[in-house]
């Protein structure tokens, strides 16, 4: 059995320079599935626009022991979003350069809204395969909290020991998650670049002075969240609903976007709506008009895009 030092040369170099999938102008041409081996032990994957406009990001963490897959998608159905074939082929790769007699993947979440949760019917009952429950009470249980949200607990994949600590705000059991071989900074829909849609003030800007404090004690290489929504333009996201991107930020974010981020927040909280920033555009209390704006940007852009494809 071959073992990997998760200690060793931490954090070790990763490529994040990707030109992700972004949906089509008409018609599906892109893959349902993006895979990018970001190092040997390390995989992003995105779900295309093609089959869901959201177009999450998925993690895959291999450790000597166990891998963790954190979200599972926006589409349940295999036909359309091959999730759980994709994700064993991946395993079944990595165990072939590294063979041992057992290894489980734990499948988690770094919260539990419909699109990063959707996938989880695929793995049911696939051997040597664990399904975190999406509850907070099944968040907590599973990964040992005994103080939520505050404490920093500790998920080890066999030699890769992740940080994970708890991130409410946009929703009751979101997590983040720092994983030291990579310095990434996992953190959801929380902080990404794109709407940042905000269910409790309070909860969120405590969370996110946390991740600021948490990122500036560790050796933060990048903020990942689950989602691009901004173009390259500063302060112009794509409409709500958009199924092709083609000019979308980076997905990687910096420490220090993430504190202006979280700074951005605070100057907003009590002023209720929809309020974009260079990198973000956080939405909290009622957003009616913010929305009704969006659904006649989107039918402006689809209008844009029929045209353009003739």
């Amino acid at each position: 059995m071959t073992e990997v030092d998760f200690t060793r040369g931490a954090p070790v170099p990763t490529d994040l320079d990707v030109a992700w999938v972004h949906g089509s102008r008409r018609g599906h041409t892109d893959p349902p599935i993006q895979v990018h081996r970001a190092d040997p032990h390390t995989v992003v994957l995105r779900q295309s626009k093609d089959v869901h406009y959201e177009g999450p990001f998925l993690f895959l963490l291999f450790g000597n022991e166990r891998a963790v897959l954190f979200d599972t998608g926006a589409t349940a159905d295999p036909a359309r979003f091959p999730l759980a074939d994709t994700v064993e082929e991946l395993v079944v790769e990595w165990l072939r350069e590294h063979p041992r007699e057992s290894y489980e993947l734990v499948v988690a979440h770094t919260h539990a809204h419909g699109d990063h949760v959707a996938g989880d019917v695929q793995f049911a009952g696939r051997p040597d395969v664990t399904v975190v429950g999406t509850g907070l009470a099944a968040v907590q249980d599973f990964f040992g909290f005994t103080d939520w949200p505050a404490q920093v607990v500790t998920l080890d994949l066999g030699g890769r020991v992740l940080e994970m600590t708890g991130i409410p705000g946009h929703h009751p059991a979101s997590v983040a998650v720092h994983d030291p071989w990579t310095g990434w900074l996992l953190t959801g829909d929380t902080v990404y670049p794109g709407r940042l849609y905000v269910e409790d003030v309070p909860a969120f800007l405590d969370s996110l002075d946390r991740l600021v404090a948490l990122a500036r004690s560790r050796r933060v290489t990048a903020v990942l969240g689950c989602h691009v929504e901004m173009t390259t333009t500063p302060g112009r996201d794509y409409p709500l609903g958009a199924t092709w991107q083609p000019d979308e930020a980076p997905l990687p974010m910096t420490v220090a976007q993430l504190v202006a981020v979280r700074d951005a927040a605070r100057s907003v909280a009590d002023r209720p709506g929809a309020h974009a920033f260079d990198d973000v555009v956080i939405w909290h209390g009622p957003c009616r008009g913010a929305a009704l704006r969006h659904r006649a940007r989107l039918a402006a852009y689809r209008l844009r895009t029929w045209r353009a494809t003739g």
